[in-house]
């Protein structure tokens, strides 16, 4: 990766950069006139001036990436499917939570590889979103019929972490016990203990494992964590052990695979308080470990503890039934340090995949897959059994565990390996074989084979002889009696034409990047090339299981190196690590690394983390997570951390400072002056910068915070680096740390890391986290080049300054930095609006959509306002119509400022619906739905008024509707 260090290209036309680096040209929206007719409204000669005037001089860094030069598409593409062919692909009957599945075609080409779907913003602006949120209430409603519980989130990260934001809820609302322990079960996944353990230790909890049924009779447990079925296979019956621990006071959480749940009592039937999981083999593909919908489902008396996001029915401005995003003032923005969690990032489009695999389904042929997987396994062991070998346990659903000498073990396990088969060692004398979705009667033939030694072919194409019709290992007491996925979505659409018909009206009430600019402040609504995500879905990255042997996966092994050098070469740190798969994560594993490293100095007193009033609401959610205490930094009328105010709380706490994280440029989008004065006051006091990256995309190829002063940073990949929202995730939020913080970095209990933090414990579930989604940023970075990269961040800041200039005559700008200059974002001030006529922050966001546009950030950091961040993906044109409508809407606040009696701020967004009945309003309807001529030639529109709000929360429904409201409201999706 080592490459030699570029001269300084201050300016570089895009002209230069055409011969190796046409991508840059498409990536980028402005050409070189479109940057000349920014840079003299701004006022400015070119984007080297724009950088030197804007950023600290102490920051800057006119060095060059230390990365290769861009590659175009095809390069890219042909040197990823070399490193994708370093893998080797095998059938995968490890298990341990992770399966291959058959992801259906239709599900693949119009959610997954649709730009409709994956472009698309987490749906805080529920009018425009309605089509993914009714997929994700489907996933919901999926996930309560399984489970056997009345409410379920969707959705979280992973299995293991949402076992441990289990255990963090049912801490909270035990009221019955004042226990610190936490009980874990047998065949609990080691993974999740291990993740478990982790988070355990930071809020004070001891995990105790063992058997329930010995450890509750005189242990004290405010809480009980059992896996169903074990990660052996074993299926116990844990009504006896729930009711027993509900008896000692501790409330009972259990992780359960989905697709036993298909042919199993639910855990909601045997009285569980939670239920989580991994919705991966509901057509998910694997990944190398990720992205994967986790579900959360639990009782309706924890609907307000609940993590993650929730979302439910409400009604709109004209009594229509209409969906949004339930509670959503548990928000970490909100609740900040007293949030119930630190998840941010969903898996919106793994949640919206799963559900739609429910849909396409059915519960018939659900059942018809569940009950192949169970009767492939039994086939096995009944072909086995003749010859004395026998599984562990007398019931299994797809799972089963031998026990043989560690010679014999080695053999079959080689053998197996040899005809293209991955089994699970556990230990020396142990083996244990998952079916999936996507095993046949031929692997079942080879398995026998390498079991036995015998170089005879088995046929098992024929009748079962040796197993009979009704034949099951499920035990009786544990066999599914009720019914699931009855709602009519689950039965409607199983033919392609009909499916494809539903996924396509869903799409079609939501605004995404295919669309329009989405200007969201701090979220980084930027390109994702059609050619970043071709890789995800080639075989060699999409059905890599993520505890296969290293030796099997040598290419992703190369591209992580890779990637890791690409991110220390953008940020200036010296290691990396891709394991966290959100941005909370990130913070969550950078604040642990920090802790950690204070304790092996012996300063296990420094537990206070110093957060300025302008943070991030997962920053002090994360230090809380932590187990750190948090002081509030003011700000300053500028936005700027208050030195004064700064060295006060430094001298406040001592030898207790652990860490102050901040976010630069700050969160109020400027380039504070002082960066590198406040990270050696902290370093002076002994602790640590934590810089939040959210916003590095004003920051690459320009200064990098590793060499200005910061310890440790998290990246949003899907952000500055171009992984797709997804409607509200997947995310990934590896963390980028000091040579002197590398040994504390996350490590993995099941996969030997490489490294001194390799024995370290798990923050995710999966070694390297969302792996499967990796290959976009290395394709980004790889395809942008050094050069590319830094003009990236240029055009990004001449946009967004554009932007402010343009709009600064109609709407005051909250806060500039140098040179009266903002960062990649802007805060535009819309208070004195409400003060002079009553017109919100909202409804300027909600008339925005009537002009196709979604709402910049609201009311973050400072209410009343909106956070504008153009990126520097979009075009001129389309800046300039964001403008345009901007100006336009300013026009109309004069008007209502002036008396007129209604207005169409105040009922947007406007409806097709609208227009066909009686119009109540004086303004006209071309004003309502065209109020620029351009809409004549591409109008989207919402598919409900605004949204109540308070409505919803208060009438909280979390589950699909019945289809007679849905018609009742002239809606038809289902």
């Amino acid at each position: 990766m080592t490459q030699e260090r570029p001269a300084a290209i201050p300016d570089t036309p895009l002209k230069r950069l055409e011969d190796h680096a046409e991508f840059v040209t498409r990536h980028i929206g402005p050409d070189n006139d479109d940057i000349g007719h920014m840079l003299d409204t701004v006022g400015i000669e070119s984007l080297a001036e724009l950088i030197r005037t804007t950023l600290p001089p102490s920051i800057q860094d006119e060095s060059g990436l230390d990365l290769p030069r861009a590659r175009n598409e095809s390069e890219t593409l042909e040197r990823l499917r070399a490193i994708a062919q370093q893998n080797t692909l095998m059938h995968n009957m490890i298990g341990m939570g992770y399966h291959e599945t058959v992801l259906p075609p239709v599900i693949q080409r119009n959610v997954l590889e649709n730009p409709g779907w994956y472009t698309a913003y987490t749906p805080y602006q529920a009018e425009i979103s309605q089509g993914r949120l009714e997929a994700l209430l489907n996933f919901q409603q999926m996930i309560c019929d399984l489970t056997g519980m009345p409410i379920a989130n969707a959705s979280l990260l992973d299995e293991s972490t949402a076992a441990a934001e289990a255990m963090a809820m049912l801490h909270r609302v035990n009221r019955k016990s004042r226990s610190r322990q936490f009980l874990l079960g047998p065949g609990v996944l080691p993974q999740t203990v291990d993740v478990v353990r982790n988070r355990a230790r930071h809020f004070g909890i001891e995990v105790i494992e063992g058997e329930p049924g010995v450890l509750l009779e005189d242990g004290d447990f405010f809480g009980v964590l059992l896996q169903f079925p074990g990660v052996d296979g074993n299926i116990p019956d844990y009504r006896e052990i729930v009711s027993r621990a509900h008896e000692k006071g501790a409330l009972v959480a259990v992780a359960a695979d989905l697709m036993s749940l298909v042919l199993l009592t639910p855990p909601g039937e045997w009285d569980a308080d939670v239920v989580v999981g991994s919705a991966q083999r509901f057509g998910v593909p694997m990944g190398y470990g990720g992205p994967h919908a986790a579900f959360f489902a639990t009782r309706e008396a924890h609907k307000r503890a609940i993590p993650g996001r929730i979302i439910g029915v409400s009604r709109d401005a004209h009594g229509r039934l209409a969906l949004r995003m339930a509670l959503q003032t548990r928000e970490q923005h909100i609740r900040r340090d007293k949030a119930t969690s630190n998840i941010c990032t969903a898996q919106a489009l793994l949640a919206v995949m799963a559900g739609m695999y429910a849909v396409w389904h059915g519960p018939e042929r659900l059942t018809r897959i569940a009950s192949r997987i169970h009767r492939l396994t039994s086939l096995l062991v009944a072909a086995l059994e003749p010859g004395g070998i026998v599984p562990e346990s007398d019931n299994w659903f797809d799972t089963v565990t031998f026990q043989r000498s560690g010679e014999e073990i080695d053999r079959i396990y080689r053998r197996a390996l040899d005809a293209g088969i991955n089994l699970r060692r556990i230990g020396t004398n142990r083996l244990g074989v998952s079916v999936s979705e996507k095993t046949t009667r031929a692997h079942i033939a080879t398995l026998v084979a390498a079991f036995t030694g015998s170089e005879t072919a088995i046929d098992l194409a024929g009748p079962d002889a040796a197993l009979a019709a009704d034949a099951s290992a499920l035990p009786s007491a544990m066999q599914r009696c009720s019914e699931f996925l009855s709602h009519p979505v689950f039965h409607r659409y199983q033919s392609e034409t009909e499916m494809l018909r539903y996924l396509k009206r869903l799409e079609n009430k939501d605004l995404s990047l295919t669309h329009a600019m989405i200007s969201l402040g701090s979220c980084t609504m930027k390109l994702n090339a059609t050619a970043e995500m071709l890789p995800v879905t080639w075989p060699e990255f999409s059905d890599m299981h993520p505890f296969a042997p290293l030796d099997q996966a040598q290419g992703y092994q190369q591209l992580f190196r890779e990637l890791e050098a690409m991110l220390a070469a953008c940020t200036g740190y010296d290691a990396v690590s891709l394991q966290p798969n959100a941005g909370s994560q990130g913070e969550y594993a950078g604040l642990l690394a920090i802790k950690s490293w204070h304790e092996s100095r012996g300063d296990e007193q420094r537990d206070l983390c110093l957060i300025p009033s302008s943070a991030h609401g997962t920053n002090p959610a994360s230090a809380a997570m932590a187990g750190m205490q948090i002081r509030v930094v003011r700000c300053d009328a500028r936005g700027n951390v208050d030195l004064d105010d700064l060295k006060i709380q430094i001298e406040a706490c001592a030898e207790r400072l652990a860490a102050l994280m901040i976010t630069y440029p700050s969160t109020h989008g400027v380039f504070e002056e002082n960066i590198t004065e406040i990270c050696a006051l902290i370093h002076d006091a002994g602790g640590q910068v934590y810089l939040d990256g959210a916003n590095l995309n004003a920051l690459v190829g320009c200064a990098a915070p590793g060499r200005f002063g910061a310890d440790v940073s998290h990246l949003n990949l899907h952000k500055t680096f171009c992984i797709p929202h997804g409607g509200g995730g997947p995310g990934v939020g590896p963390i980028c740390v000091r040579n002197h913080l590398a040994p504390f970095l996350p490590g993995h209990k099941v996969i030997a890391m490489d490294g001194p933090h390799a024995g370290n414990p798990a923050v995710a579930a999966a070694p390297w986290g969302s792996a499967g989604i990796l290959p976009i940023s290395w394709a980004y970075i790889a395809m942008m080049g050094r050069d590319g990269l830094t003009r990236a961040t240029q055009v990004a800041i001449l946009s967004a300054n554009y932007i402010a200039v343009r709009l600064a005559d109609a709407y005051p700008v909250l806060y500039t930095g140098r040179s009266g200059r903002v960062a990649h974002e802007c805060i535009i001030d819309l208070r004195p609006f409400k003060e002079s006529c009553g017109v919100t922050e909202e409804d300027v966001a909600k008339r925005l959509i009537d002009y196709g546009f979604h709402s910049p950030t609201m009311s973050f950091p400072v209410p009343g306002t909106l956070m504008i961040e153009p990126t520097e993906s979009e075009s001129l044109a389309e800046l300039d119509r964001f403008i345009d409508a901007m100006l336009h809407i300013r026009e109309e606040i004069r008007a209502v400022e002036s008396g007129q009696p209604d207005s169409p701020l105040k009922n947007a967004p406007h409806t097709a619906r609208d227009l066909t009945g009686e119009w109540p309003w004086t303004y006209s309807r071309e004003q309502a739905v065209y109020p620029d001529s351009a809409l004549l030639l591409n109008k989207f529109w919402p598919p409900v008024s605004r949204v109540d709000n308070v409505h919803g929360d208060r009438n909280l429904v979390c589950s699909c509707p019945p289809i007679e409201d849905w018609i009742e409201e002239g809606n038809g999706s289902n």
